[in-house]
């Protein structure tokens, strides 16, 4: 599957950083080969919980409420709301550079 991580970053972000974009399409390696889990479905709860359980508490190691951490995923959505496909890539940069964790990908 090819696609510009970037350009769709760039869309909420104009002045993303590319290694951190570099960086977390790394860290999701397998799961952008396939269409279905290069998205975010918002409207999917156990969906929301593994972006919450698995990147922003394992990847970022946040330690913040979970209603803290759901609270900036659903903001996150709202932002991308106009955007059909919600890049799992864009998804992960808007949430890393809302908690001020980017570095950990550059």
């Amino acid at each position: 599957m090819a696609e510009d991580w970037a350009a769709d970053v760039r869309k909420y972000a104009p002045d993303a950083d590319e290694k951190a974009i570099a960086g977390i399409v790394r860290h999701c390696g397998i799961a952008l080969q396939k269409r279905d889990s290069s998205l975010v479905a918002f409207s999917d709860k156990e969906e929301l919980g593994r972006v919450r359980e698995s990147f922003l508490k394992k990847k970022l190691g946040l330690t913040n409420s979970d209603a803290d951490l759901d609270k900036a995923i659903h903001s996150i959505g709202d932002r991308l709301k106009g955007d059909r496909t919600k890049n799992r890539v864009t998804v992960y940069y808007l949430l890393a550079d809302h908690f001020g964790k980017l570095s950990a990908f550059s």
